[in-house]
């Protein structure tokens, strides 16, 4: 598996796969520190296109993204895809993801602590980070990122590219349309229009 980063997230991705036994042949990407040629002095880094189109023809087609910048891992995503690589999810076997009419796009990572319920759907892209709570029937769109903490309660929507900060808490049955930034701690008590940022107790356009 190859994981596009090689700092931040990225290592804290190298321990999931560690967990879930994917240590074999795995390698990181980073053209931006490109003296770098291991991590931990274990793990390859690649640092040119070259180098990825050969290890997804000859090793391992599966990506995943490791860094959480929004609009990067949009262009990335589709950039390794169209070398020949294949999206794929990474779902920690420490997260406590429920049986019955779950739906996990591809190319979603799932960390450690969280908590996915029944009837709830994740789509491609997207980022569910330490200790968040996606509770029943809740809907994510694709490419979003829930930080650490966070509580998604029951149907409440979330639209495509949305960042839901850490600790933030969203009610029952709210919607939150496309490119919503939510600050950290908020509590979201109303539906949000797209392309906006709030904060707050109760969390307010800023």
């Amino acid at each position: 598996m190859l994981i596009i980063g090689a700092k931040g997230l990225a290592k804290e991705l190298l321990e999931v796969c560690k967990l879930s036994n994917k240590l074999k042949s795995l390698v990181f990407y980073d053209n931006i520190n490109t003296n770098d040629n291991f991590l931990y002095d274990e793990f390859p880094i690649l640092n040119d296109d070259a180098s990825v189109i050969n290890y997804f023809k000859t090793i391992d087609k599966r990506f995943v993204l490791g860094f959480g910048d929004i609009i990067h891992r949009v262009k990335l995503a589709e950039q390794f895809i169209n070398l020949g690589g294949e999206f794929t999810s990474l779902l920690s076997p420490e997260a406590n993801i429920s049986t019955f009419d779950v739906s996990i796009g591809e190319g979603v990572v799932i960390m450690p602590g969280a908590v996915v319920s029944n009837g709830v759907s994740i789509g491609k892209g997207c980022l569910v980070y330490f200790n968040a709570s996606i509770t029943h029937d809740v809907s994510i769109g694709s490419h979003s990122i829930i930080s650490p903490g966070a509580t998604l309660l029951g149907r409440c929507k979330i639209g495509n590219q949305c960042f839901v900060g850490a600790n933030a808490t969203i009610l029952p049955d709210i919607v939150i349309g496309d490119n919503v930034v939510i600050g950290a701690g908020a509590v979201v008590t109303k539906n949000i229009e797209n392309n906006t940022k709030v904060a707050g107790i109760p969390a307010r356009d800023l």
